[in-house]
């Protein structure tokens, strides 16, 4: 019996372009919002639109990938920040900066909008950051580095304002001032605290009532 399995490079090139793809409406989404067009998406990934609809039946398809993927680096940056970093709050400040590359702010319209929340695969995608965000914030507390009026909540919304400019605006040009503007952030987190905050620190469980 002649066997029906592709050939490996041929997988390796379906992965190769399912990557591409992602990659491209990331780019894509950031730029021109959830409506982004996905001709130009297809041209960014430098596939033809057969490639993208056989690997993506539709948008909200498209959309939910692109969070897993966002999500997961995000994750994977927390996890290496913990793990290669020599102290605690050196860890955080390199998880912050991190996140801000991924343009955590400018997806965050798709994470709220046109994802299925109930999806397992996403909640436990959330749940994995949710612990990793709070894991960092932890060490930093029980490290005595990070100012004992701080949350998760309070880092993830600062990274969220300063990543979160109007798709399809010139304000896409002040990216270059994102690390700046986060380092101002970061040195205010810092233990002892010159100041007293109002209000209570936010966390994550506030974020998420909000959605």
């Amino acid at each position: 019996m002649v066997s029906t399995a592709p050939a490996p490079k041929q997988r390796a090139d379906a992965t190769r372009n399912r990557a591409r793809i992602i990659t491209a409406a990331r780019e894509a989404f950031v730029e021109y919002g959830a409506l982004a067009p996905l001709d130009e998406i297809a041209r960014r990934a430098g596939v033809g639109n057969a490639t993208l609809y056989r690997n993506f039946a539709d948008r909200t398809t498209l959309i939910h990938q692109v969070a897993l993927s966002v999500i997961a680096r995000v994750v994977d940056h927390a996890e290496a920040a913990v793990a290669e970093e020599p102290d605690s709050f050196a860890a955080l400040s390199r998880f912050v900066h991190a996140a801000a590359d991924e343009r955590i702010g400018a997806l965050c319209p798709l994470l709220s909008g046109a994802v299925d929340h109930d999806d397992p695969e996403l909640e436990a995608s959330r749940v994995r950051l949710e612990r990793a965000t709070n894991d960092l914030i932890a060490h930093a507390h029980a490290d005595g580095l990070l100012r004992t009026d701080v949350g998760a909540g309070d880092v993830v919304i600062a990274i969220t304002q300063l990543t979160r400019p109007l798709p399809g605006t010139d304000c896409v040009g002040l990216d270059q001032f994102v690390h700046r503007h986060l380092q101002l952030f970061l040195d205010g987190l810092r233990n002892p605290a010159p100041s007293v905050l109002p209000g209570r620190a936010a966390t994550l469980e506030d974020l998420k009532q909000r959605a």
